[in-house]
């Protein structure tokens, strides 16, 4: 049995100062402040230094480190993310990808998955192959803008039905209805997102008996708001928003590009923290950083100058959160971890309770991480 001392536990909704956490057989068996809980004889014993213990982090959503995609090093970017203190995450992959490629690529992360070099990776987030060709970066290359084809996209469903947890949809595409149904029919659990899109809001409802929970990336790479000159329209960002069933997933990098600080206090008061969820989004590009982007380094470009994800991990993307917005240290453990978790369907993960995986961060105030715990074995 493990025993954390001297620890700052991150509830769900509070904070339990002076606690103990139990750990035995990588799950979390007891917890609570220490003048109520002995630490049992013959314990191992980890003393946290008066530093917060919270729920591992739950990337749903990142395609690399700051160099390499997912499925081309799946231990490094694993890594990468790990020793940040994300214990949960799923590799993204890209509407880029043709179909040689997006099976190459799940072949290549199946197998990840039972390497126990990356203990963290959980599934697939499937971005792609069916979204808006309008939008995102590398657009100029989508190789799935034509018309929606069941010969092309079954096999991409049969590799990767039971390890892909989420899939995006434009809502918009001719055809879409019968790719997720054709989703459901191999895995009844998966779940979509509406992603790169101008869909219409009856579009995007449609969907939502389906399991369409989650806005991906909400404010970025979404449809325009001018419907008739000088009319405001509403877009895929009005859904998330007023749909109480939708996530809305925001990247949060240290300047507020992706998405303006006011931009998040305004979907944050709408939505509520239980809907939020932080993600990295990080993607490897290497285009040159465009005028007026002059000392950002959290955020890729590609040779367009178009924004191409983040170089984040979910510790800095909380950091940049609680900077942003005034939002506590509960608060943002609750958009990295439980909320990811819960939305992805991981139901043993993303809060401190009795049963749960031993899957913790110890980190401070600013969400410096000082160690990372998986399934109860300290890492760092």
């Amino acid at each position: 049995m493990l025993a954390i001392k001297n620890a700052i536990l991150v509830m769900r909704d509070h904070l339990i100062p002076d606690a103990v956490l139990l750990i035995e057989d990588g799950k979390i068996v007891r917890f609570g402040e220490a003048r109520h809980l002995e630490i049992p004889d013959g314990c191992d014993i980890l003393d946290a230094g008066g530093l917060y213990v919270g729920p591992g982090f739950v990337d749903i959503h990142t395609h690399a480190n700051d160099r390499e995609f997912f499925w081309d090093d799946p231990e490094a970017v694993a890594q990468y993310h790990l020793v940040k203190g994300t214990t949960t995450v799923l590799a993204a992959t890209y509407q880029a990808l043709n179909q040689e490629q997006f099976l190459d690529a799940i072949r290549v992360l199946r197998e990840a998955m039972s390497d126990p070099k990356c203990p963290n990776l959980a599934g697939l987030y499937m971005e792609g192959p069916y979204l808006n060709p309008k939008f995102g970066c590398d657009r100029e290359n989508a190789p799935w803008a034509g018309p929606i084809d069941r010969e092309k996209y079954m096999p991409i469903i049969d590799a990767a039905w039971d390890i892909a947890k989420v899939w995006c949809v434009a809502p918009e595409r001719e055809g879409i209805l019968e790719f997720v149904k054709d989703v459901k029919a191999k895995n009844p659990d998966a779940v979509f997102t509406v992603a790169h899109s101008e869909a219409e809001p009856g579009e995007i409802e449609a969907l939502i008996p389906y399991g369409l929970k989650i806005g991906t990336h909400h404010t970025n790479a979404t449809g325009t708001l001018i419907k008739y000159p000088e009319v405001r329209g509403v877009c895929v960002d009005e859904v998330v928003n007023y749909r109480p069933e939708i996530y809305a997933e925001q990247i949060c990098d240290s300047r507020g590009i992706h998405v303006d600080p006011y931009m998040l206090r305004l979907v944050r008061k709408i939505k509520g923290d239980d809907r939020i969820i932080l993600i990295s989004d990080a993607y490897a590009a290497d285009g040159p950083v465009p005028p007026g982007y002059d000392g950002v380094t959290d955020i890729n470009f590609d040779n367009t100058g178009e924004i191409a994800g983040s170089k984040l991990t979910l510790n800095v993307a909380c950091r940049n959160y609680m900077v942003h917005t005034g939002a506590s240290i509960v608060n943002v453990f609750q958009m990295a971890s439980y909320n990811p978790a819960q939305a992805a369907g991981f139901g043993d993960r993303g809060m401190i309770a009795e049963g749960y995986r031993a899957d913790l961060v110890i980190c401070d105030h600013m969400m410096h991480v000082n160690k990372v715990i998986l399934k109860g074995e300290v890492l760092l």
